[in-house]
């Protein structure tokens, strides 16, 4: 599967190192890669094309709960 590269802020790489030791989680990218497969899964589109007020809050609050956002 082809890769890109996707950049974070290193405090906020450090933060997710320090999340996922002692877990399943071999890496970060491992990591970073699981959590937006579960966002992009919450945000399907209606039929507009645009998220609905309350997908956005979903992913609001899972982005929170994973440290995110404040």
């Amino acid at each position: 599967m082809e890769r890109v590269t996707i950049k974070i802020p290193r405090p906020l790489y450090r933060q997710i190192q320090e999340l996922i030791r002692g877990t399943g989680f071999s890496s970060v990218t491992e990591f970073v890669v699981y959590v937006l497969r579960d966002v992009v899964a919450l945000g399907k589109l209606n039929e507009e094309g645009a998220l609905s007020e309350e997908e956005k809050e979903q992913i609001r609050k899972r982005l929170r709960s994973l440290g995110y956002l404040k």
